[in-house]
């Protein structure tokens, strides 16, 4: 009786084991991205990204399947990687070719005389307030109260994942996600350039940056891992350390606007700009091309961007476009605990410490800035000519992102 009890279970076993090998063979690139970084953990009181080995408790399956990738950790330990050397020396300014990023340019100053901020005293401010807001019962926004398995997987396609250093980041459009996007192709070796992986972020096309295909999201895991998908996630999302950059809401939101109304964009402006124009300004047979229409003069004002967003109609179409989407509904930030909160506002110092935390600052340098970026000042012209009671509907809307991380109420906005 007992042989046949251990029989019966070793054809169990050897049975999950096969499954287990079918799914990394399916997912065509071997055990790399089952591959995890133990060097990272969650982060301590002192707010600092700390180094462990051990496994937090979990499910069964969830357990099984930790143990089995801890295995092929040691396993491949002693693999050399491309990416693990020196910085590789470039061209130190890339070719722009870009409409967008010709019209912003790059800011090339070193920022030497820059204070250096207390970054590690900062973090754990931007946690500690991100995690009061998201306990505190009385603060209430739309999807708050769900948990992780309760996001469906298509709102999880903003989470990138680099299995190589055991980094997750959630990008935010117009929070220099362009070049974050970069930094995540050099660190996973997604993208090839004539069969080698790409070393300088800069050297990486804007086109490419942007396709879907390039990165490893989390809601690319149901059709890799099928019914093990969302075990998997919950490991990474234990064991890597996830991080995302966000930004003054408002100015975030005049950012969008100019880049994709200000500029020729033959898709924002076939998909947004010509209902916004019929509806709110009262436009008719408008031309079908964005390069006729600006030079008949015809434009979205940020007026009528307002009131497409206020629209009650708007949402009831579609979710709000990435590009104006609110971060707690891109990132999940009461569902996902992140290891760091980055900001636009201090990109550059936040970056290069993200940098030597993930212990990748010997591999590549973060991109140089926009010379021409959208600055917090200009929100008093901005939003002149709209009407108070839009305005305060407007913050309503985003106040959650105003909160959750930290971003003073734009009082003078709000009040006559």
């Amino acid at each position: 009786m007992t042989k046949a009890r251990l029989l019966r279970l070793s054809v169990v076993l050897v049975s999950i084991f096969m499954i287990l090998l079918i799914i990394v063979y399916w997912d065509n690139v071997g055990t790399a991205h089952f591959y995890l970084h133990t060097s990272f953990s969650r982060p301590h009181s002192s707010g600092a990204i700390a180094a462990g080995e051990d496994w937090e408790a979990l499910p069964d399956v969830d357990e099984f399947l930790a143990k089995l990738l801890s295995s092929s950790l040691k396993q491949n330990s002693s693999i050399p990687r491309k990416t693990e050397q020196l910085l590789v020396q470039g061209s130190n300014k890339p070719v722009v070719s870009n409409l967008e990023e010709n019209v912003r340019g790059y800011d090339w100053s070193t920022h030497k005389d820059r204070n250096s901020l207390d970054q590690e005293k900062l973090q754990v401010e931007r946690q500690r307030t991100l995690r009061e807001f998201c306990a505190n019962s009385s603060f209430t926004f739309p999807t708050k109260e769900r948990s992780f398995d309760d996001i469906p997987n298509y709102e999880l396609n903003h989470l990138i994942v680099d299995d190589r250093h055991g980094v997750i980041y959630c990008y935010v459009p117009k929070v220099a996600c362009t070049n974050w996007k970069r930094v995540m192709i050099v660190l996973s070796e997604s993208l090839l350039d004539q069969g080698v992986p790409y070393r300088n972020p800069l050297d990486i096309p804007r086109e490419h940056v942007h396709n879907t295909s390039t990165h490893l999201t989390f809601n690319k895991f149901w059709r890799r891992y099928g019914k093990f998908s969302r075990h998997l996630m919950k490991i990474k999302l234990k064991k890597y350390t996830k991080f995302l950059f966000v930004r003054d809401p408002f100015v975030r939101l005049i950012s969008a606007f100019r880049s994709k109304f200000e500029l020729e964009n033959e898709d924002f402006y076939r998909r947004f700009a010509i209902p916004m124009l019929k509806l709110y300004s009262n436009h008719t047979n408008l031309p079908t091309s964005v390069s006729e229409a600006f030079g008949a003069g015809l434009k979205v004002s940020f007026s009528d961007f307002i009131q497409y967003l206020l629209d009650p109609r708007t949402e009831k179409m579609a979710p709000f476009n990435e590009h104006w989407r609110q971060v707690y509904r891109l990132c999940h930030p009461c569902q996902i605990d992140y290891d760091f909160i980055g900001k636009l506002e201090t990109l550059d110092e936040d970056a290069a410490y993200l940098l030597q935390l993930l212990k990748v600052d010997r591999l590549l340098r973060f991109p140089p800035s926009y010379r021409n970026r959208t600055a917090s000042s200009w929100e008093d012209n901005w939003f002149a000519k709209i009407p108070l009671a839009w305005r305060q509907q407007l913050y309503k809307l985003y106040e959650a992102d105003f909160v959750l991380f930290g971003y003073p109420k734009p009082e003078n906005l709000l009040k006559d």
